[in-house]
């Protein structure tokens, strides 16, 4: 389309982080979140805020979240979409030069300098989508399989990969970025009161 977004990514990451992105490394033990034990322990506070706060909630009136709901879901749609947009930048140039199986398969197709960062910030992010969970209980709905496991499955999934160096990261990355591009958008209309037609 004529713009390129990583060139902008590149000098916003810089001025917050003071080196490029491309210069990033996940070492574990001294990036955030970079450890089994960081990991399990959200994962073990969200099991515990979740369930804990359905119980907790069980005898109570809903809150009503309606403007924290539409941000929460504002934002997410907008980081997945810029995420997905900065994936594909760097992923279609590698498949078509080298092919799908390359960038599956081989490290240097799909586990580059941009990727890592990439990788690292989706990562990230699953831990502002646990809040999805929270909006849940609070507004005393049921707590799905979904929401419940699906979410700290994929976070801790994302570490695992992170730590293994998997080249094959970015599909179910890029996958689950697209569906919730469409997925947090649909949850913001909702909320602003908007009926999508699908």
């Amino acid at each position: 389309f004529g713009l390129e977004l990583w060139p902008i990514f590149e000098k916003a990451f810089t001025s917050i982080k003071g080196y490029k992105p491309q210069d990033f490394r996940f070492v574990p033990g001294k990036t955030p979140m970079a450890t089994f034990k960081e990991t399990a322990t959200m994962l073990v506070c969200y099991y515990i805020i979740i369930f804990g706060g359905r119980e907790f909630m069980r005898g109570r009136e809903p809150f009503k979240l309606n403007f924290f709901f539409k941000v929460h879901n504002f934002y997410l749609t907008l980081i997945s979409g810029l995420l997905l947009v900065l994936f594909v930048e760097q992923l279609l140039p590698e498949i078509v030069r080298n092919g799908i199986f390359h960038a599956v398969c081989a490290y240097e197709g799909g586990w580059t300098d941009k990727l890592v960062v990439l990788y690292y910030l989706n990562y990230l992010t699953k831990y502002l989508e646990l809040i999805d969970t929270c909006f849940l209980f609070l507004k005393k709905k049921p707590l799905t399989f979904l929401h419940t496991y699906h979410h700290g499955a994929t976070a801790l999934l994302c570490f695992t990969q992170l730590l293994g160096h998997t080249a094959v990261s970015w599909v179910p990355i890029t996958l689950n970025l697209m569906v919730h591009v469409v997925m947090y958008w649909y949850y913001f209309q909702a909320a602003r009161g908007i009926r999508i037609w699908w």
